[in-house]
């Protein structure tokens, strides 16, 4: 594609999100101003997944007929994930005309920035916001592994790490609503991530007070050596290619326990991140 096309396609996505933003909607407490600039920027971000870092889609990629519980994959950090920008191209490519709760880890809403990304359908990850997103007729999107997945070393980009949660598969089977894996690969290749930080959160007592198990320490671009802030903080990542799939709808068999449930999806999710990351070489 040429520079021409895609200075195109990136005013294309800014003149989107400013029609998006025109649109009535409900009074978010967010100034409009700082609403129509992050509306900007979600729709960069799905472009600049695509285009900087060459997104594939593969698997299922036919809308859901039913509500469904989305559960993806950390790549690297929480609010600045590029897995969650490779979602949210996912849900623009299947056209999903639902709304949908992303589930956020609290400490979005302890920085003080949570609030912006409620519009957006961002909610301090509870049970009880999952049931309303769901009671709402909308989708729910989550990522199990949070900061244990998040911010794992580099030498286990390529592993899912739930940790033994099996909240959301209690979540499916109560509400009745399948699974439907998202994953995504390349992520972790996007900087070096040289430690996940377990025993300092630890030593910190981080686990304690922000409900932080983790904190990485990273090099990349511009912060070089980091100890926490990537993640949390963008990073120009490094070109690396991104590949997501998304696997068939799962539900839980009639005698299957939620655990039981729960490892299934984590190594489906697993094979196939595994499969990724070998069609990457």
């Amino acid at each position: 594609m040429s520079e021409r096309e895609d200075a195109e396609s990136l005013a294309d996505a800014v003149l989107d999100a400013v029609e998006e933003d025109l649109q009535p909607h409900e009074d978010s407490g967010v100034p409009d101003a700082v609403l129509t600039t992050l509306s900007i920027l979600k729709k960069l971000g799905i472009d600049w997944v695509r285009r900087y870092h060459r997104l594939e889609l593969s698997g299922e990629l036919l809308k859901p007929d039913q509500q469904v519980l989305f559960v993806a994959n950390h790549g690297f950090g929480g609010i600045v994930d590029l897995n969650v920008f490779a979602a949210l191209a996912t849900f623009d490519s299947l056209g999903i005309d639902r709304p949908i709760t992303f589930l956020t880890h609290q400490i979005a809403w302890t920085m003080r920035v949570g609030k912006l990304f409620e519009p957006f359908g961002a909610r301090p990850a509870s049970r009880e916001a999952a049931e309303a997103g769901f009671a709402e007729g909308g989708h729910v999107f989550v990522m199990p592994g949070g900061d244990l997945d998040a911010f794992k070393g580099f030498k286990d980009r390529n592993k899912i790490v739930f940790g033994g949660r099996s909240g959301f598969a209690r979540l499916a089977i109560d509400a009745g609503v399948p699974i439907v894996p998202i994953v995504t690969a390349g992520a972790g290749e996007s900087l070096m991530v040289l430690s996940d930080g377990q025993r300092l959160a630890r030593a910190l007592r981080l686990d304690k007070t922000l409900r932080v198990k983790a904190l990485p320490v990273s090099v990349s671009l511009p912060w070089g050596l980091n100890v926490g802030g990537v993640g949390l903080l963008p990073y120009l990542p490094l070109p690396t290619k991104l590949a997501t799939r998304v696997l068939p709808a799962m539900t839980a068999g009639p005698e299957e326990s939620a655990a039981d449930f729960a490892t299934r999806v984590e190594s489906e999710m697993q094979q196939a991140l595994t499969a990724l990351a070998e069609e990457r070489r």
